[in-house]
């Protein structure tokens, strides 16, 4: 089953449940998957939907989003606010793949780094571009930056 499909079926189950948060939640979900899909239509493109990295994408910068505002919230003393938005986060999540540990990430840019034949930090940004094509939602790609650049000087 793919990824939106999932993600609508869970829509369902969340109005049966009539569970309110997670239902807004994917509601929110599909309005942004909605919304790439508008976005991404051409000529040639209509009938195509996203891929699942490019819904992973999609639920990855939701989360990063959700971070940011609980973080204010947290520092405003919304702690209620910050609540709802670490509970969205957590619905957001099971639909992404789960985290790669340290040295899942290190063997991956290994791999990549050996594939592409990089060696300076010029390569920097295909090397980027291959993990982030390759692994979207599966790594905290702003500590990678840091990796793979100290392994290029």
């Amino acid at each position: 089953m793919d990824l939106k499909t999932k993600i609508q079926t869970a829509t369902k189950d969340a109005m049966r449940a009539k569970d309110q948060l997670r239902l807004s939640t994917l509601r929110l979900i599909s309005a942004a998957v909605k919304d790439r899909e508008i976005a991404a239509r051409t000529g040639e493109g209509e009938g195509k939907g996203l891929s699942d990295a490019e819904l992973i994408a999609i639920l990855a910068k939701m989360v990063k989003q959700r971070q940011e505002s609980a973080r204010s919230y947290e520092e405003g003393g919304r702690l209620e606010l910050a609540e709802k938005e670490n509970a969205e986060i957590a619905v957001i999540e099971e639909f992404m793949p789960r985290q790669m540990s340290e040295d899942e990430t290190r063997a991956a840019i290994d791999a990549v780094l050996a594939e592409l034949g990089a060696d300076s930090v010029r390569d920097m940004g295909r090397v980027m571009g291959e993990l982030k094509t390759r692994y979207a939602g599966q790594m905290d790609f702003g500590s990678v930056g840091q990796k793979v650049k100290e392994r290029l000087l």
